[in-house]
Formats: C-alpha cells, sequence, structure tokens
C-alpha cells in the first residue's frame, strides 16, 4: 500500500483515524483557506478546501496517498468558520443558542492525478445559552482552532441537546464517508479494524 498522508493539524481528526490500524503520517497542507470565499454553498464550500488541501499536499507528495477534510458550521445562510478571537467565539455560541445548525466536513483523497471527495452533514440543536454559561464553555476548551468555536466532545456534551446525523462529523472526520472513499483506492476500513 502507498504511504497514507492525514493531511490536517488536527488532533481530533489523528485520534479518529487512529481508531483503525491502517499506518499513515500526519503532515498538515499548507494551503491558505482565506483564498477561498463561501458563496452559499456550505458542501460546496467544504468541498473546495478540502481539494485545495489535498492537491496542495499532492505537489509535494505526488506519490502517496493524501487524505484531507474541512469542516464548517452553516446557520442562516452564513459559514462559522474559526473564530478570529474569544468576541468572536462568544458571538458564535450565543448566535447558535438554542437554534439547530448544521455541520458539513468534506473529505478528500487524492493520489497523483486521482481524486475522489464528498461531504456529510450532521444536523445539531444547542440548549438555550447564558452568557455566563458560554464563557463557562470557553474557558474548558481549546476554541479558537474550531468551526464554530465548540466540540461536541468532552464539555460539548453540555451545550448539545439533540444530534441528527454523525458523531464523528461534528468531531470533524466522518469516518462512513472516509470509508467509501478509501474503497475507491481498493483500501477496506473493515479490514484495519483494531481490537479493544
Amino acid at each position: 500500500m502507498k504511504p497514507l498522508i492525514l493531511g490536517t493539524q488536527s488532533p481530533r481528526r489523528k485520534e479518529i483515524l487512529s481508531f483503525f490500524s491502517l499506518p499513515f503520517t500526519q503532515i498538515p497542507s499548507d494551503f491558505d483557506e482565506a483564498t477561498i470565499s463561501f458563496e452559499g454553498s456550505p458542501s460546496h464550500y467544504a468541498l473546495q478546501l478540502a481539494e485545495n488541501k489535498a492537491a496542495a499536499l499532492n505537489a509535494r507528495f505526488p506519490s502517496d496517498l493524501i487524505l484531507t477534510a474541512d469542516t464548517v458550521v452553516y446557520f442562516k445562510d452564513q459559514v462559522f468558520n474559526k473564530p478570529q478571537d474569544a468576541q468572536d467565539a462568544f458571538s458564535m455560541l450565543k448566535t447558535l443558542s438554542g437554534q439547530w445548525h448544521s455541520v458539513f466536513t468534506a473529505v478528500a483523497l487524492q493520489q497523483g492525478e486521482q481524486l475522489f471527495s464528498t461531504y456529510e452533514e450532521t444536523k445539531i440543536l444547542f440548549h438555550s445559552l447564558s452568557n455566563e454559561q458560554i464563557e463557562l464553555y470557553h474557558q474548558s476548551c481549546h476554541f479558537l482552532d474550531k468551526a464554530g468555536s465548540y466540540a461536541i466532545q468532552k464539555a460539548g456534551s453540555l451545550i448539545i441537546s439533540k444530534i441528527d446525523g454523525c458523531y464523528y462529523n461534528v468531531m470533524g472526520l466522518p469516518i462512513n464517508a472516509v470509508r467509501k472513499l478509501l474503497l475507491n483506492m481498493e483500501i477496506d476500513l473493515w479490514k484495519h479494524i483494531t481490537p479493544f
């Protein structure tokens, strides 16, 4: 099997892929996400980001298999990427408080000229959050590296009321979407399950 590169600096994506015995190396992509503008479709936007991340790594490692992903939070025609600062993060959670919103994660798999990509959507309902609860939540986590300024795991369990869709999609790597992409390269994650 060709070497697999997980093109991200996200510890969550690394953790999820590490559930399996598939060997990989984690190398962040140097693609500048600011060069892609949101034009109304969250799925298209996330796909563009994931595919461009893969292309940037493919230029450096053309013979390796490259897996990249990008997650965006979407609410009322607006995308919420990583917050710029604490004030921006607070504003995001205040806006999403008590509301259903969507989390889109796009995944791209590239090797040389071959490119496969897909995305997944998960719908999330937040509890109504007070200002104090938002501040307490942000004190508990590193929010500046997270789309929408929150994570579903750990203390995120207190802010989320309901989830409709894939939990791992919200963490940043929808594993069944990844499984389907890897099948294009004749890699079956079912054969890489690790024992408890």
